[in-house]
């Protein structure tokens, strides 16, 4: 389980520099090729942040390109629907991490959360945990916010729990909508202090990026990172 307890409103309110350490770099675009994705990775140890995040493909292109940084490599599983079978997403999760991955973000099964199966959740969260977990590494659980109501996030979050993961995470980026202060509060809420959540989709800036941790975020998954540190407005693209 993650030890990321909330940080304090005054954390949050802090210079660019400490929010750089709750920054994952992302690159998801599927069209990225491996100058776009070496180039992230400069960034990131230039700016220590506290991961870089890509497609599974680039796992270890990004591992070898950090090392000695103390970047983290992150990679996703299931990405970005979760409309993949348990077992596909275990073998996906398991291939990331033998590759190198610090930590893996995957998307729950949609349906099931929005059918208030939360057994399905569970099962399909634990798979994957266990085999993330199995090597160290870090299980982070999208429930794709935008796609469900308050009471079926909060049902998604549980399994989460339930289910062993270290972090939940509002949004993959890609099915509209992004993170909102109020998710994240909702979020916190249910899982307490103790399990990170982690704020991705439409995190832009510095200001967005406060908001978020003052809500109870202690991880921003951004394609801005560079923007947000400088205290600027960067794009939407992932």
């Amino acid at each position: 389980m993650s030890n990321e307890a909330t940080p304090s409103v005054e954390t949050a309110a802090a210079g660019s520099g400490s929010i750089a350490s709750f920054i994952d770099h992302t690159l998801l675009k599927p069209e990225a090729g491996e100058a776009d994705v070496l180039k992230v990775c400069a960034e990131a140890a230039e700016y220590h942040f506290k991961s870089v995040c890509v497609n599974p493909i680039w796992v270890k292109t990004v591992k070898k390109a950090l090392k000695g940084t103390g970047v983290l490599t992150c990679s996703v599983v299931g990405f970005p629907l979760g409309a993949t079978p348990t077992d596909v997403k275990t073998f996906e999760a398991r291939g990331a991490v033998l590759d190198g991955a610090d930590e893996v973000d995957m998307v729950i099964n949609i349906a099931a959360a929005r059918a208030g199966d939360k057994g399905a959740l569970v099962e399909d969260i634990s798979a994957v945990a266990e085999a993330v977990h199995a090597s160290g590494a870090i299980l982070k659980v999208i429930i794709e916010t935008a796609l469900l109501d308050d009471a079926r996030k909060v049902l998604a979050c549980e399994a989460a729990v339930e289910a062993g993961a270290d972090f939940v995470k509002t949004s993959t980026g890609f099915n509209g909508g992004g993170a909102t202060a109020e998710d994240i509060a909702l979020m916190r809420r249910t899982v307490g202090p103790d399990l990170g959540v982690k704020a991705s989709g439409g995190v832009r800036s510095l200001e967005d990026a406060q908001a978020m941790i003052a809500a109870g975020a202690t991880r921003i998954g951004a394609s801005s990172g560079i923007a947000i540190v400088k205290g600027e407005q960067g794009s939407s693209s992932y």
